[in-house]
Formats: structure tokens, C-alpha cells, sequence
């Protein structure tokens, strides 16, 4: 089939790979979002796909909306036959939605109706899910709401951050991807609507939904810092300045700590929860570089009972 993808970050690059080293399809363009500033110079940075689909000699889309004339008319001019998504980031319109014969086919995340939305692998991983996936699901206008035509499971590690199992599923889900195009292609493949039981949802998680509440069970202090690893970045406040936490572990057997009271050992750096401690083992102060919790508090000489998160 004559297919054009659209995507724009780096866990969208291994399903563009696997398209293009297809031998039954032909990647006639891309599409993508605008370049955008990065770096401390804020000049214009392509994206992942971008740089990738030029790499490979492949047309680049960068419409500004989706719903643009002149990015529609260009579409119509390729006429694919079917248009694979994988974190575009932008919604579709209708008129962009009727373009191909085989529709648009969105590589999620998770297992639908599970986790519909744009953090579906951080919702995953905070929630405590034990096992999710990726589906491939034909686009509709509402949210992820389309009909399926594969899914494949993925165990979720107990160390697991959200972009460790990321990495994992982009990979995984490009296969997934191919193989539905070769089916949709076949006559073999048909999307199944999905359930009306188990629907959950996946908002963007922002800044403010990464603060740590030491309050909280060890336990969902462990998963919220892996959640939001490494993006947006769990983070707690210490003497009035954020401090991002990298990496922690919960220390099952010391509960003397009151929630967020800091306790420092020759290696080891501890804070209170509302159940066991954490152990901090990566952290990184407001304005430097990422170091060892350890070489952190001798740093900032760590006051006996003193508290994070104030």
C-alpha cells in the first residue's frame, strides 16, 4: 500500500523504520509537527520522524494544523491508502480522516478502552498496572474511541520507568503496525469495536501532577517517580527550591520516618512516607546537573529531621 506516516517523536522513529524496510508497502511522505525551539539558543529543531524521514529522502508534511487547505490539497495529490499514526500530536479532522481509502491507524500505548489518552504508559506505570500493551485502532473523531485491529501485551517490571517500558512498546508496536497494514492490505484484518466496560483515561501528566506527596504509601511514591521518569520529572521541593528525584527504591523495613523527614547515612539517603521509607538513590537540584542523592547531601549538609516537600 501507498501509505503516508505521521508522527513526531523519538518513540515514533522505529515504527517509521519498520515501514520503510516493508517490502509489501511504500512510505510515500510524512507527516509532522512544525520545528520547534530547543536548547538554551531556542533555535528551530526538527523532529525525530522529520530528521529521520529526511534522512531515508522521504517527503516532510509540517502543517501548522491538520486542518490547513493547502496541507489537505497536498494530501489528496499522494492519495495513500491508508495513513499509519504513531504520536502525532496534533487531532485530526474529518476532512483530513476521509483522505485515504483505509482511514488513519493509531499505534496506542495500551490496551484499549484502557489508558485513552496522550500518557497512556505513565498512567500505566503510576496506576501499578502489571501487564499493558499497544493496539492498533483505526482514528475516529473521538478520543482513541475507534475500532481495533491488533494488540500485544507487555509486562510491566517492577523497576520499570515509564520510559523504560516506552522504549520496549515502541519497538514491539512497530511490528504491530506492519503487520496490520499487511493484513488491512490482505483483506484479512478487521478492526473490532471496543468494549464499553474498562474504560480508564490518560491525561497529559504535568509538572504538578509529579510532585511527590510524602504522605502518600511508599509505594505510590515509588510509582509516581517512575511514572514520571524521565518526563515531566517527579519532583519534591527542599529548602524552597525543586528537587527533581531520578531514581528511588522503597526500603521495606524502616518505617521510623516521619513523611518527608530526611535521614542520611555515610551512602545512603532515606526520607519518610506514609508507610516505609525511600531510599533516594538519583536526584538533581534546581539549576545543576543530575548526581548521587548521596553526594547531593553532603553537599547541602542535610540537618538531622529535617524535611522535604516544604
Amino acid at each position: 500500500m501507498k501509505l503516508v506516516f505521521a508522527g513526531t517523536p523519538e518513540v515514533a522513529v522505529p515504527a517509521l523504520d519498520a515501514l520503510i524496510a516493508s517490502d509489501r508497502h511504500e512510505v510515500a511522505a510524512v507527516v509532522t509537527r512544525p520545528d520547534a525551539p530547543a536548547g538554551r539558543g531556542r533555535r528551530l529543531v526538527a523532529s525525530p520522524v522529520a530528521e529521520r524521514a529526511e534522512e531515508s529522502g522521504i517527503e516532510v508534511l509540517k502543517p501548522a494544523r491538520p486542518r490547513d487547505e493547502d496541507f489537505l490539497a497536498r494530501l489528496r495529490e499522494i492519495a495513500p491508502d491508508c495513513c499509519p499514526v504513531v504520536a502525532y500530536g496534533a487531532l485530526l479532522p474529518k476532512t483530513a480522516l476521509e483522505v485515504p481509502a483505509h482511514g488513519w491507524v493509531n499505534l496506542h500505548f495500551s490496551l484499549l478502552p484502557a489508558w485513552r489518552g496522550a500518557a497512556p504508559v505513565q498512567h500505566a506505570v503510576m496506576a501499578g498496572d502489571e501487564v499493558t500493551g499497544a493496539s492498533t485502532f483505526l482514528i475516529e473523531e473521538g478520543l482513541d474511541s475507534g475500532p481495533v485491529y491488533g494488540v500485544l501485551t507487555e509486562e510491566v517490571r517492577p523497576t520499570d520507568t515509564s520510559g523504560d517500558l516506552l522504549t520496549r512498546l515502541a519497538f514491539a508496536g512497530a511490528g504491530l503496525l506492519v503487520a496490520t497494514m499487511d493484513g488491512i492490505e490482505d483483506g484479512t484484518l478487521h478492526a473490532v469495536p471496543q468494549p464499553a466496560d474498562g474504560i480508564t483515561l490518560a491525561p497529559k501528566i504535568n509538572v504538578e501532577d509529579a510532585q511527590v506527596q510524602w504522605s502518600a504509601p511508599a509505594l505510590r511514591v515509588d510509582r509516581v517517580v517512575r511514572g514520571c521518569t524521565p518526563a515531566p520529572g517527579a519532583w519534591t521541593l527542599f529548602r524552597g527550591e525543586r528537587l527533581k528525584l531520578i531514581q528511588a527504591v522503597p526500603v521495606l523495613d524502616r518505617t521510623d520516618l516521619a513523611p518527608g523527614e530526611l535521614s542520611v547515612a555515610k551512602n545512603n539517603v532515606y526520607v519518610g512516607t506514609g508507610s516505609h521509607a525511600i531510599e533516594l538513590l538519583w536526584v538533581q537540584p534546581q539549576g545543576k546537573k543530575p548526581m548521587r542523592a548521596a553526594d547531593w547531601a553532603r553537599g547541602v549538609r542535610i540537618v538531622a529531621g529535617e524535611l522535604v516537600g516544604i
